[in-house]
């Protein structure tokens, strides 16, 4: 076991895994450790789908990661004979008229357009009479709507990519060391000390991607900048009328002015009859350690009368399944992705504020250009602890 490496990783579900792969894949000695055996249910990389975008409302800075995303997980497919990325296309639909507020972000639509044009990603505009003529999945609709379709979006698997990304680290030379607590990491004169139950693991950079456990790892100011949100996934039987198939697109609907007026959702799994949805809240923090980890009837029963019940063909109110995850989520909601104000050897990458994961493997190969080579392939100056002083 190595008690010295060049870099270690810490935290491995989206971003970690991603580095770690990319950091092994470039030749550097690299330990990965998590406290758990990823992939796993405990953090924010689960739930059998994320939703991909290419052009991302969120902003065009986005934009490089998620094509570099594309990009590796079709290389991943090929080297592994995994399913990870499937490209059923993406709809996001928001109301037609006054002003609108999702994601963070005013006229979501209207940004994934002027993202999209900039970017030169194939899409089409649609009105909500085009929609339900191509989408009759999609119920009352008012028929003015606004909506983006993404021909190239859809979703990936985020178990099968994070077990892709740690299988083929260790084919290039990396040691992972999963079922280990990282307790305390403080830079010195000699590099990083990583503290961990069974001993010290020292390493010339560390990068910390450990998601809602970041915080109370790191300290000030990652205290103050990140917040543990809980979310919940709710599946819901199909029955036999639906025109849900597994070829249909994911989608995002803003069905109402504001941010809580807002649920997206996934095709149905091939030989499946049931359909994932979820919402995001903002108002209630918790912690990694303390979150309810169990998702009641009543919050699969609201959810349903408030965002699905007249909106989708044939999904039903019975409940399949259900599971609750985590956001960790900066005051802008943007990524960080910047070394440790007072430790220059620790480099976060945290947190991916509910829109991560279809950047993880870019962001990956992103951070380990930066570290390998002493340069990131993408400009990652949006995403520096900076803008919040």
């Amino acid at each position: 076991m190595r008690e010295r490496v060049d870099v270690a990783v810490v935290g491995l579900g989206a971003m970690g895994s991603a580095v770690l792969y990319q950091l092994a894949r470039s030749g550097a000695e690299v330990v990965g450790l998590d406290r758990f055996a990823p992939p796993h249910a405990l953090g924010s990389s689960h739930g059998e789908t994320r939703i991909t975008r290419q052009a991302v409302g969120e902003g065009g800075d986005y934009v490089p990661f998620v094509l570099a995303s594309h990009r590796i997980w079709r290389e991943l497919e090929a080297a592994t004979g995994e399913t990870l990325l499937t490209s059923c296309g993406v709809l996001v639909l928001s109301p037609g008229q006054g002003e609108t507020l999702h994601h963070g972000k005013p006229d979501f639509v209207a940004r994934s357009v002027a993202v999209a044009e900039a970017s030169g990603i194939p899409h089409a505009v649609l009105d909500g009479r085009a929609v339900a003529r191509q989408f009759p999945q999609f119920l009352n609709l008012a028929g003015d709507e606004k909506a983006y379709f993404e021909p190239g979006g859809g979703y990936v698997a985020p178990e099968r990519c994070i077990a892709a990304q740690l299988a083929q680290a260790v084919a290039h030379g990396a040691e992972i060391r999963t079922g280990t607590d990282v307790r305390a990491i403080a830079q010195d004169g000699a590099g990083v000390r990583i503290e961990t139950p069974d001993g010290t693991l020292r390493a010339d950079r560390v990068v910390v991607a450990a998601g809602a456990w970041a915080a109370p790892l790191l300290g000030d100011p990652f205290g103050r900048l990140l917040a543990v949100n809980r979310q919940v996934l709710h599946w819901y039987a199909l029955d036999d009328t639906t025109p849900f198939g597994p070829d249909a697109p994911v989608f995002i609907w803003m069905h109402g002015p504001r941010e809580v007026d807002y649920f997206y959702g996934f095709p149905p799994m091939p030989g499946e009859r049931r359909i994932k949805v979820a919402t995001e809240q903002y108002a209630a923090s918790t912690t990694a350690d303390a979150v309810d980890r169990m998702v009641s009837a009543a919050e699969s029963a609201e959810m349903y009368r408030q965002h699905v019940q007249g909106r989708l063909a044939g999904a039903t109110p019975e409940v399949a399944q259900a599971a609750a995850c985590l956001y960790t989520v900066t005051p802008d909601r943007g990524f960080i992705i910047d070394r440790h104000p007072e430790q220059d050897r620790i480099l976060v990458v945290s947190a991916c504020s509910g829109h991560g994961f279809k950047h993880s493997a870019g962001i990956g190969e992103a951070v380990a250009g930066l570290l390998a080579r002493g340069r990131s392939p993408v400009d990652l100056a949006p995403f520096a602890l900076g803008r919040f002083r």
